[in-house]
C-alpha cells in the first residue's frame, strides 16, 4: 500500500511540475513583444482563432480582399505542433488561420468585425460542438495599432451584448502550416457531414450579417 502511495505521489507531482512549466511557458507567450509581419508585394497578414480551422478559412475566403486562408495553429508554446498534439491541449495552440490579404481593399479593423460576426462571441474554449482549448478563440495583434483596435472593439462588443467576450488577446509570435489535408477543406469536401452540419451554416449565418464585404463570387 505504501508503495501505491509513494508512486501516486510521484505522478502527481510530475504532473503538477509539467503543469506549471507549461503555465510558466504559456505566460511567457502572453506576455511577449509582438513579432510584426512585413508586407510581402503589397499584401499583408492577420492571424485568428475562432474554433475549428476548416469554418474559418471558408469565412474569411469569402471576403473582399482577402487573397488566401490558410490554416494552422498559433498562441502556443512548443515548436511544430500537429494536429493530434494540438487536440490534447498540451501545447497551448489554438487551431487558426493566417489571412493573407489587400489592406487598399480591407483594413485589419474590418477583418476584426468578420471575426466577431462569424462566431459566438460569448462561448468559450470553442465554437459550437467544438469544445476544449484548441478551439479557444484568440485575435492576434502585431503592434499597438492593431492590438487598440482589437480591444476597442472587444469592449464595444461586450457593452452591445452585455457580456464578457471570450476573445483573448495574444500577441503574434509565429504561426505553424496544419497538415495539407487541412487546406481549403471545405471547398474540397462539400458533403462531408461536418462541413454540411457545421461548416456550412457558419458560413450562412456570417454572410446575412455582413453582404458588405462579401466577393461577388462567394459561395
Amino acid at each position: 500500500m505504501n508503495k501505491i502511495i509513494s508512486t501516486l505521489a510521484v505522478i502527481l507531482l510530475f504532473s503538477c511540475q509539467n503543469n506549471a512549466q507549461s503555465n510558466t511557458a504559456q505566460k511567457a507567450v502572453i506576455n511577449a513583444e509582438p513579432v510584426e509581419v512585413p508586407l510581402e508585394n503589397g499584401k499583408a497578414r492577420a492571424y485568428f482563432a475562432s474554433g475549428c480551422f476548416w469554418c474559418v478559412e471558408a469565412i474569411y475566403e469569402s471576403v473582399k480582399g482577402v487573397e488566401e486562408s490558410i490554416s494552422g495553429y498559433a498562441g502556443g508554446h512548443t515548436d511544430n505542433p500537429t494536429y493530434e498534439l494540438s487536440n490534447t491541449g498540451a501545447t497551448g495552440h489554438a487551431e487558426a488561420v493566417e489571412i493573407i490579404y489587400d489592406p487598399n481593399v480591407v483594413s485589419f479593423s474590418t477583418l476584426v468585425d468578420v471575426y466577431f460576426a462569424s462566431q459566438n462571441p460569448t462561448q468559450v474554449n470553442g465554437q459550437g460542438p467544438d469544445r476544449g482549448s484548441q478551439y479557444r478563440s484568440i485575435i492576434f495583434y502585431q503592434n499597438q495599432n492593431q492590438k487598440t483596435i482589437i480591444e476597442e472593439k472587444k469592449l464595444a462588443l461586450a457593452k452591445k451584448l452585455n457580456a464578457k467576450i471570450a476573445a483573448e488577446v495574444y500577441p503574434f509570435q509565429k504561426f505553424w502550416v496544419a497538415e495539407d489535408y487541412h487546406q481549403d477543406y471545405e471547398k474540397l469536401h462539400p458533403n462531408q457531414g461536418y462541413i454540411r452540419n457545421v461548416s456550412i451554416p457558419r458560413l450562412q449565418r456570417f454572410k446575412s450579417k455582413m453582404p458588405e464585404v462579401l466577393k461577388e463570387n462567394s459561395h
